[in-house]
Parts: C-alpha cells; sequence; structure tokens
C-alpha cells in the first residue's frame, strides 16, 4: 500500500477519501476500491499489517512478565482501562495521553487506534437486525423513524456475511432474522440442558448458538482472501495470523490492495472535512501528521467517515464554514446529541452440579445466546424496548493437586476430580436515545494535535436502571428453572459506553429538521459526505452492532458510486 508524500494537488487528490480503517472503514475502501474509485483511506494511527504485527499472537503464557499483567504505573496510562489491561492486547489499545476529553459526567472511551482499528479487538458477534428493530422507533415513540426497513438492507447483510465469514445455525427466530451462515460452533452440554429447559417453560425465548466470525467451513472465497478456517485457539484479540475470525487488516484491506486502487495514509490524524462554499459541498480532508505535526490537506470527490462513532461526531463539530457554523451537515442542530450505547450491567451467574463426568474439550472462541424477548410484539413492561442475553459455560473447574515434590506431584496433576460447572450470563439492553446524552467540543481545550477536546456528557436513565432488574429477575428465574445453583445476580454500575458500543450523533432519518443522514448515509446538507460508523444509528437495537455498520456501508458504497457516474455529487 502506498504511503504518501506531498507532490503538489493532483498528487493528493483521490476519486474517494475514507477516513478511518476498523470494520466499517475497511467495507468502505474493499467496495470504493473494487468498483474502480482510487480511494485514499486516512487511519490516525500506526501501520498494523497481517500476521507481521501481532506480536502476541503466539505467545505461551509463562512468556508474558508478571503472567500478562502490566505494572501499576502503565496501566494510568491506559485511564479507566488500565487495570483490567493485559499485555497479550495492550498495544492494539490508546493510552490516555494520545487523545484527552472531558468527561462531564463518567464515560468509559475504549479506542484502538491502528490500522484495522478495533476490528483487531472485537467480540466478532454478528447479528442481523430485523424489521421489529428498524420499525421500533415509529411504534414506540422513543426515537425517530429510521428512514429504511429490513428488506433495504437484507440483501447487504448477505452480500457482506458472505465475503466475512459467519458461523450459525438457521433458527426462525423472527426478532434476529437467519442469515448466509457457515456451520454453528457446538453448544456444550450445559448449553444444550438450558436450551431445553427454556424450551420447555417458555413460549417466548430460545437459546441459540451465537453468531460470529469465525470461519468454521473452508471455502474460496476465504482462501482467495487467504484466511483459514478458526482453530479455536481463543486468542483472538492479539490479532489471529491465520485470518480465521473477520478483521479488517486480514479481509477487506488486503482485498482492496489487490485491486491497485487503494492508498493507505497512516498517522493522519483528521483535523476536519473541507467544505468549499461556492461548489456548495466537501472538496476535500484536512489531516494533521501525526509524526511531523504537519497540516495536510487531501481532495476527493466523495468522502466516507468512518472514524468510529464519537470521532466522527468530533470531525463534522469540528468541520465549521460560513454555511456550517456548527459543525458540518448541522442545518437540524441534532449533531452530537441522542447519544446511545448497549447497557450490559447487569450480570448473573451460577454453577451446576449436573455433568459432572463430562469435561469441555478445546475452546470457544464464541458463547450461545437468547434474542431479546422482552416488549417485541407487544409493551409488556415498565420500561421502553429490551435486552439480549450472552450465555457461556465452563468446564474449567476441573480440579488437582500441586502438592508434593517429584513422583509424589506429579501423581496429584494426573489425579483429576471434576469439579462444577460454571455458567455465567450478561445482558445487553437497548438504551433510549435522549437529546441530553451528547458530546460537543470544549471551546478553549485542545489535545496535543490542537485538536478540541471532546466533552462527553452521558448518562443512565431510570428506563436503563428497570432493565436491568428484570434481566436479574428474568434470568435468575431461569436459572433456577434450569437447576444451576448458587445463583449470583448483580449490576456493575459501570459508566456508560463500558461496552464499547457507541453509537448516533449523526443519526439517519426521513426529516432533515430532526436528523442528520437521509436513506443512503449522505449528509442531508452535503451530501457527497457519508456516515456508516455508529455515529449514524438512529437506534441501538439489542444486537451486536459490527454486521450492520458492514452492511450499511456497502450499501452507501454502492449507491456513491452509481451517484458519481450520474453526476449527482
Amino acid at each position: 500500500m502506498a504511503h504518501l508524500g506531498i507532490k503538489g494537488r493532483k498528487e493528493v487528490t483521490y476519486d474517494a477519501i475514507v477516513i478511518g480503517s476498523g470494520i466499517s472503514g475497511g467495507w468502505a475502501a474493499k467496495e470504493l476500491c473494487e468498483k474502480g474509485l482510487k480511494t485514499l483511506v486516512l487511519e490516525r494511527g500506526r501501520d498494523v499489517k497481517h500476521i507481521q504485527d501481532y506480536p502476541t499472537a503466539n505467545k505461551h503464557p509463562w512468556e508474558f512478565e508478571f503472567g500478562g499483567k502490566i505494572p501499576y504505573d502503565k496501566q494510568q496510562e491506559y485511564g479507566h482501562r488500565g487495570p483490567r489491561m493485559h499485555e497479550s492486547t495492550a498495544h492494539f489499545f490508546v493510552k490516555e495521553k494520545e487523545q484527552e476529553t472531558i468527561e462531564e459526567k463518567p464515560f468509559r472511551w475504549t479506542r484502538g487506534y491502528q490500522v484495522g482499528g478495533k476490528s483487531l479487538l472485537w467480540a466478532r458477534q454478528t447479528q442481523r437486525w430485523s424489521e421489529f428493530d428498524f420499525e421500533g422507533p415509529s411504534r414506540d415513540g422513543f426515537a425517530v423513524d429510521w428512514p429504511i426497513r429490513y428488506k433495504d438492507i437484507a440483501p447487504w447483510y448477505s452480500h457482506v456475511e458472505k465475503f466475512s465469514g459467519i458461523s450459525g445455525n438457521r433458527d426462525g427466530v423472527p426478532q434476529l432474522p437467519d442469515g448466509e451462515f457457515l456451520p454453528p460452533i457446538e453448544l456444550s452440554c450445559v448449553e444444550k440442558h438450558f436450551q431445553q429447559v427454556l424450551k420447555n417453560n417458555y413460549s417466548d425465548r430460545q437459546l441459540i448458538q451465537g453468531r460470529c466470525a469465525h470461519i468454521t467451513e473452508q471455502k474460496g472465497i476465504y482462501e482467495e482472501q487467504g484466511r483459514q478456517k478458526c482453530l479455536h485457539r481463543s486468542l483472538c484479540n492479539r490479532g489471529c495470523p491465520l485470518g480465521g475470525y473477520f478483521s479488517s487488516n486480514a479481509s477487506t484491506l488486503p482485498w482492496a490492495e489487490k485491486t491497485g486502487n487503494l492508498s493507505l495514509r497512516p498517522h493522519a490524524v483528521v483535523h476536519s472535512i473541507i467544505f468549499d462554499e461556492e461548489k456548495g459541498k466537501a472538496t476535500g480532508v484536512r489531516v494533521i501528521d501525526a509524526q511531523s505535526s504537519e497540516t495536510v490537506e487531501y481532495y476527493a470527490n466523495v468522502i466516507f467517515l468512518n472514524a468510529s462513532a464519537l470521532n466522527s461526531n468530533l470531525i463534522l463539530l469540528n468541520s465549521t464554514s460560513s454555511r456550517f457554523p456548527n459543525g458540518l451537515g448541522n442545518d437540524s442542530g441534532t449533531l452530537g446529541k441522542y447519544i446511545i450505547w448497549h447497557n450490559f450491567r447487569g450480570r448473573v451467574s451460577a454453577r451446576s452440579e449436573e455433568f459432572k463426568d463430562v469435561m469441555s474439550k478445546g475452546k470457544n472462541p464464541s458463547h450461545s445466546y437468547i434474542p431479546r424477548f422482552r416488549n417485541v410484539h407487544k409493551q409488556e413492561t415498565d420500561f421502553l424496548r429490551g435486552y439480549a442475553v450472552g450465555f457461556g459455560s465452563s468446564s474449567r473447574s476441573t480440579q488437582f493437586s500441586r502438592e508434593g515434590v517429584g513422583a509424589s506431584l506429579k501423581a496429584n496433576l494426573v489425579d483429576r476430580k471434576l469439579g462444577p460447572w460454571w455458567v455465567s450470563s450478561w445482558m445487553m439492553g437497548e438504551v433510549v436515545p435522549i437529546e441530553e446524552n451528547h458530546v460537543r467540543i470544549h471551546p478553549d481545550k485542545t489535545d496535543k494535535y490542537g485538536i478540541p477536546q471532546l466533552v462527553l456528557s452521558c448518562d443512565w436513565t431510570e428506563n436503563d436502571d428497570k432493565m436491568v432488574k428484570d434481566y436479574e429477575e428474568q434470568l435468575s428465574e431461569m436459572f433456577e428453572k434450569a437447576g444451576f445453583q448458587d445463583i449470583q445476580a448483580s449490576d456493575s454500575h459501570s459508566p456508560p459506553g463500558s461496552d464499547i458500543h457507541e453509537m448516533g450523533g449523526v443519526r439517519m432519518g426521513k426529516d432533515p429538521g430532526s436528523s442528520m443522514l437521509n436513506e443512503w448515509n449522505q449528509l442531508h446538507a452535503c451530501k457527497n459526505v457519508y456516515v456508516t460508523d455508529g455515529a449514524c444509528m438512529t437506534s441501538s437495537g439489542t444486537q451486536n452492532p459490527s454486521l450492520t455498520y458492514m452492511a450499511l456501508t456497502a450499501r452507501a458504497v454502492n449507491h456513491a458510486v452509481e451517484t458519481l457516474k450520474k453526476g449527482e455529487i
């Protein structure tokens, strides 16, 4: 991939610019390059090449100093995440000094600034949205109406699933549509037991194998990408040298590079998008070189903004002009507002005294899943919307003694005793967007690049609290019916953002007076700028959002290229 210098306007002009190289940015690059557009991808972090830049991918546990725990002084460099940081993945996370922010209210913002972004770190769970989700705001009145429905995005879900490689079952759950699946990962004996308990006792809830972006069956399209089947090492967040799970680094960016149309510029901190008052459209992107501090401008006919939700908000807020004094495209005044995320606060765990004669074999890079079952067909609780549930089980409690020396120690290690299975569940609730939950730029304070610091002002509502309580009650009841023991329910009270699913602020909508983007992810007021990362989301649903970002991106690129050909942008 070409790393660029500055040699005049022509040398810095492209057909398209993509800001960000994570999950959605990688897809934008792939689709644009495949369709013949000379495309520049701007990444604020360092370059990370597939395989060669995964330094811990094959390290053994004993090769990590302090068992992988990083020293206290180093933890402080990572802010909120520091105490939970592990040496095996620390190099993929951002240190606080790289981008200082102001937490008007506590917010846990996790960032991964490198080529590939957080696609190297994601949980790889991939669920489609359903018609229930897209029509939810208009039905329940909690947000503006989505300008699209499931039928509009369904073909694009199929498009990205076939290329990415998604493992799962065709479960026939209306609120969680089936997709283009590879063979599923097998449920454990405890998960199968719990699945049957739910089937016997409930008509509205079902345990299924989690749908995940792991190749479980080799096909030609994955061979062309240079990717191999997942080996269930469960070391995914270190970077997978096999490409067994989907990431920009292993899949979309190399595919884009093969076209000869890709130029990649790491260490490019985007300051703002340039709006030309006379032409009435965006003409380029202003960048600060992270290594030299030099300001550089790049130009293109179409711009895709995929910097991750909060940074996309920041870039637009900082892109001011006479036409847009409050941020690019911000005629509605909604830019930076209605920030949403997922509610992961609830946890319920227990143990199972059954299946003591069974041990788990190998590792499972995924988990099982209960699709949303609250307020699906009708309003049945005192809170809006609902939650999905992740469920995991482990027989790691296999016990043995470490007492003795030499032969006696060896005998004790061999004499294993099977203990109980441990089960755990976690919620993923839909956070209702409210105007008060917002981000804005500080009028005076800047970061080390001279870019205004982002002010984070988001908080939980009573709706979230009620949802956590219902989750705890429902899962405890389900666990009791399954015969699980020592059931423990808890609310972490973790701050917003802990789920790493920030969304909103540049939401889609039918009315330019109450939204930022139209049905094609174009800014209503600046049609050659598309936003297809989490910032575009009108509501959050209960599904992991990455698959939807991918599908929206591929759909938007197709529209952008067709519109360019017609000379309409």
